[in-house]
């Protein structure tokens, strides 16, 4: 496991998920990467290998599951095939007028013990959404589970996060942008 984040990085890099270029991310602020991690996604033997990364290190910090809750659309591919590899329920969220919400008749029960698990996190936003929709239902989030953590380890939920990668390419607000990016076109690619 020692050499995981160069695993994942290759993976990433192999793929082409990991872009350059001038980024408009989900949060809207500026980058000159971008983690696009549906292109990785499109390759099942690089979800398999990052799910089982991604589980041994939840593993190895003794949580334990019943749920995984995945936010739509970043983390529905690595949430299905994490939570089939512990063969744990698989749930999702979407969004419904810019929120996400859980539908679908999808519920929690109180004491269920959930993981969120998304693909990546900047400032945390989805993830944060996603224990909001957990805590009224009674269950519990007992984690949450990255492929990778773009703030190198600095964004921080009230429960244990666990990445498989963690880099730290700068951001800057839209109106703080450098020279040098401001010159390569902009893109938002999506999540």
């Amino acid at each position: 496991m020692a050499n995981a984040p160069q695993e994942v990085f290759d993976i990433f890099v192999r793929t082409r998920a990991l872009l350059e270029g001038h980024f408009v991310l989900r949060s809207g602020l500026h980058s000159g990467h971008y983690f696009q991690c549906a292109q990785v996604c499109q390759r099942m033997d690089a979800v398999e290998r990052l799910a089982e990364l991604l589980l041994a290190k939840i593993r190895a910090q003794n949580i334990v599951f019943d749920t995984v809750l995945a936010p739509a659309m970043g983390g529905l591919v690595i949430g299905q095939e994490l939570a089939r590899q512990a063969k744990a329920r698989y749930l999702f969220v979407e969004k419904e007028n810019n929120v996400l919400v859980m539908r679908r008749g999808f519920t929690l029960a109180p004491a269920e013990r959930v993981l969120v698990v998304e693909d990546v996190v900047t400032r945390g936003g989805r993830v944060i959404e996603c224990l909001e929709i957990i805590r009224p239902t009674g269950a519990s989030c007992v984690g949450v589970g990255m492929l990778v953590d773009r703030s190198a380890g600095t964004t921080r939920f009230p429960v244990l996060a666990i990445s498989l990668l963690e880099l730290s390419f700068p951001t800057y607000p839209a109106d703080a942008v450098p020279d040098w990016l401001t010159k390569i076109p902009v893109q938002k690619p999506g999540s």
